[in-house]
């Protein structure tokens, strides 16, 4: 009512500027605009939902605030979900199935549009809240082949299995992988994978995956890669190569070889997951197994705009594949000579 009497217009006139701005003339918009920004009015979404029965915003909820790369997709969901007007509603779970639990239900209690979640199995409670809804699901950072509604991601038992082979390829033999165990409902199911699908690798080419070490709670950190690190040079001093479920571990774990006067890739090689910013800038830079995060929180906007929108033929799964980033913690490790006796030097 202030708006319309100081812009001089009707206040119908004023709720269709703020609504669908391009079918209000420009002058009248801009009338409209120098009230609101004198009378430091704010539209009050709470009574638009109420009379239109949207909310306008979408749900996502990530496994950690810690992890760089959920900010990337977040950001990249977030611009293309703002193109159609909608915004962002961000819960975190710690790895906690309960705290996942909590937050679906508060969103769906708070009207969101459409809910993006993290790929990974679901306890029976959250899985039978999912499968009533009508709302538009996607997951992400993850595949498989039974999605609870859509799926963008890539397959983290592919991201192990490459780190294994790009290891054998060097030379490696004595190879070992950090990552966390989890307990109960607290767990990284990816990074879980990630360790499956590695040491797969490393059974299928004839090699022990006595030394893949799971230690440790989600989510895991820079501390724990230095810690897991340092059990596994304790348990096999002679280890030639290691893959760090993350590159935060990865850091860690190079962090660790640093003090203990292991030389890397000299000593051992090392490798990551994930293409965080900080394994850029490591010295030496950090091999890993890197995923365009903010390509998979764009093309997760996507699919969720036009999932809302009511468009045929949305893809169920849409995988965007992981990519070796090699750069100097891995090397090539030369074949043993045989000594004069016969063992190996």
């Amino acid at each position: 009512m202030d708006v319309s009497a100081r812009a001089g217009v009707s206040r119908m006139t004023v709720s269709r500027a703020l609504r669908a701005p391009h079918l209000v003339r420009e002058d009248t918009r801009r009338a409209i605009e120098r009230a609101i920004a004198e009378l430091g009015y704010v539209p009050d979404r709470a009574a638009e939902a109420l009379s239109t029965r949207r909310s306008g915003f979408v749900g996502l909820v990530v496994p950690t605030l810690t992890n760089t790369n959920f900010a990337d997709a977040a950001r990249g969901l977030t611009d293309i979900i703002r193109r159609e007007g909608y915004e962002l509603l961000i819960g975190y779970t710690d790895y906690d199935e309960n705290a996942m639990l909590r937050h679906v239900r508060d969103m769906l209690a708070r009207r969101a549009e459409a809910l993006v979640l993290p790929a990974g199995p679901r306890g029976p409670a959250l899985r039978g809240l999912l499968a009533a809804e009508t709302i538009p699901i996607v997951q992400m950072a993850g595949l498989a082949s039974r999605p609870v509604n859509r799926m963008v991601g890539y397959s983290n038992r592919e991201a192990g299995r490459m780190a294994a082979r790009h290891l054998m390829a060097l030379g490696h033999r004595r190879i070992g992988a950090l990552g966390a165990a989890g307990d109960g409902l607290s767990c990284d199911h990816r990074g879980g994978e990630r360790l499956e699908g590695f040491a797969e690798a490393l059974r299928e080419a004839g090699r022990s995956d006595a030394l893949v070490l799971r230690m440790g709670n989600a989510p895991v950190s820079f501390t724990h890669g230095a810690q897991a690190m340092g059990r596994l040079l304790d348990q096999a001093p002679d280890l030639e190569a290691v893959f760090a479920v993350s590159d935060l571990v990865g850091v860690g774990a190079l962090m660790e070889c640093h003090r203990r006067g292991v030389r890397v890739p000299g000593d051992v090689s090392l490798i990551g997951f994930g293409g965080f910013e900080v394994g850029r800038q490591m010295v030496p830079a950090l091999t890993t197994v890197a995923v365009d995060f903010r390509a998979m929180g764009e093309r997760t906007g996507g699919m969720v705009l036009d999932l809302l929108a009511g468009r045929p033929d949305v893809p169920r799964i849409v995988d965007l594949g992981v990519t070796l980033v090699e750069r100097e913690t891995t090397a090539f490790r030369p074949p043993a000579v045989p000594s004069a006796t016969g063992a190996p030097t």
